[in-house]
């Protein structure tokens, strides 16, 4: 079998093309060749593939491109669509991106799935479509209320898979996750970022009173939760993914602070950003129900592992600042 997965020199994608690739990977018995398309924006790079490894194909490209798209999806049997763009301070700044490729792009890609018969075609998205929560977990049946411009392209994107499969049938799956952490993630997210700056002696900005409130899921969990859809899911199905651990930004500020050595003093409130939604929570019973999905990681066993990873591994994350940056 081949799977095209888009978007996998990113953070999530990548850890999920990883563990297809490592021997004992869950539900993959029939060793899937995996063929990466991405087309390398800031927040992508080749150091987080394995590109020698004999099952993976890497190609460079845009989703938006329809004659490449085309070519690829003849090739492939399976989807998994990681490929967006995904900063919520970036999309406020300017949402032409965000739209451009979240949305046309994932509709180049359905076009060349549905000429080409391939199936399922797993679209990954994220609890922000929900909007903010003010009490308990939005289910998979909830109205869409998205609050940035991020959201909004992605909640787009997510109504027009599914219309793929209520007007051609398309097997379509959408994953919706709460907030992943973990390593090879990009230092502009709010870990990594707090992180790195904490160990660089830096301070860091926690926007307002810190009260905006997260569900914290691993990425190795997220990955598990993709790929239990992938291999069980229901066609046209949602399923939300989440980690079951919710934190005030300010408490895990806290929780950096203590593991990074560093005080209080080094923190810098900053205005709060524009639409900021208070609350994000999903419920995620049907894919525990369904699927036997169970996050695995305990939350501060994974966060001390992640900020040891960031440590030992300046190699990996200083080029990338200095690039996000402009420096050289």
């Amino acid at each position: 079998m081949n799977l095209l997965v888009t978007g996998a020199a990113g953070f999530i994608g990548s850890t999920y093309v990883r563990t297809l690739l490592a021997r004992d990977a869950p539900h993959a018995p029939d060793a899937p060749r995996v063929t990466v398309l991405d087309k390398l924006t800031y927040a992508g790079t080749l150091d987080n593939l394995e590109l020698d490894h004999p099952r993976l194909t890497f190609v460079r490209g845009d989703i938006r491109d329809a004659e490449l798209a085309d070519k690829l999806m003849a090739e492939a049997d399976q989807v998994v669509h990681f490929a967006a763009e995904s900063h919520v301070d970036r999309s406020i700044a300017g949402a032409g991106d965000f739209v451009r490729t979240n949305v046309l792009g994932t509709q180049t890609l359905l076009d060349t799935a549905l000429r080409h018969g391939v199936e399922p075609f797993l679209h990954v998205s994220t609890d922000e479509v929900y909007g903010s929560v003010a009490s308990g977990s939005a289910t998979e049946e909830d109205p869409l209320r998205p609050s940035s411009p991020y959201a909004a392209s992605k909640a787009s994107s997510d109504l027009l898979a599914l219309a793929y499969h209520r007007t051609h049938g398309l097997d379509v799956r959408v994953t919706r996750c709460s907030n992943n952490y973990g390593p090879h993630q990009f230092p502009e997210k709010v870990v990594p970022l707090f992180v790195t700056n904490l160990l660089d002696g830096h301070p860091v900005p926690l926007y307002g009173e810190g009260l905006n409130v997260r569900d914290w899921l691993h990425v190795d969990d997220h990955c598990q939760g993709v790929e239990l859809v992938r291999a069980k899911g229901r066609p046209g199905e949602i399923y939300n993914i989440g980690g079951g651990t919710e934190l005030s930004n300010r408490e895990l500020t806290a929780l950096l602070l203590e593991a990074c050595g560093a005080d209080w003093d080094q923190v810098t409130h900053v205005e709060d950003r524009k639409g900021h939604d208070l609350r994000y929570s999903v419920d995620w019973t049907k894919a525990r129900t369904e699927l036997g999905y169970r996050p695995r990681h305990d939350f501060a066993a994974g966060l001390a592992a992640t900020v040891a990873w960031y440590r030992d591994h300046r190699d990996w994350w200083e080029p990338l600042k200095r690039r996000a940056s402009g420096e050289h």
